[in-house]
C-alpha cells in the first residue's frame, strides 16, 4: 500500500494512520497522531517486545515522530515516507535501532 501524508485508509497511509487502521480492524480505537498513540497502553521494554506492540522512533523531531507495529522477533511493519510503501523492516537495522525510543502494549 502506498504512503500518503495524512492517509488513514488502504488508498494510502502515513505511519499513525496505518497503526490506527490496523488496530481498528481488531476493535481497538487508537488516536490519530503519533504523539497521542505514544500515550496509550503501558510501557514495554525492548527486550520484552511481542507481536502487536507499538514501537516508536525519533525520526524528524524531538520525541516520537514515527510508529510501527511489531509482527515477529526483530520485525515491525510500518508506513514510512521513504520508498513510499507499507513494509516490514528489522528493529535491529542500524537506522531503526539508533532511532528507537519506546514501545507500548495496548492489551
Amino acid at each position: 500500500m502506498p504512503y500518503r501524508n495524512g492517509g488513514s485508509d488502504p488508498s494510502g497511509f502515513d505511519c499513525s494512520g496505518f497503526t490506527q487502521y490496523v488496530f481498528a480492524r481488531s476493535g481497538i480505537a487508537l488516536p490519530r497522531s503519533v504523539e497521542e498513540q505514544f500515550d496509550q497502553g503501558k510501557k514495554v521494554k525492548a527486550r520484552d517486545l511481542s507481536s502487536g506492540d507499538l514501537v516508536f522512533f525519533k525520526t524528524t523531531s524531538r520525541g516520537p515522530s514515527h510508529v510501527g507495529i511489531v509482527i515477529a522477533d526483530d520485525q515491525f511493519i510500518h508506513a514510512p515516507s521513504s520508498k513510499g510503501v507499507v513494509r516490514v523492516e528489522r528493529l535491529s537495522a542500524d537506522y531503526w535501532s539508533k532511532r528507537f525510543i519506546a514501545a507500548r502494549r495496548l492489551n
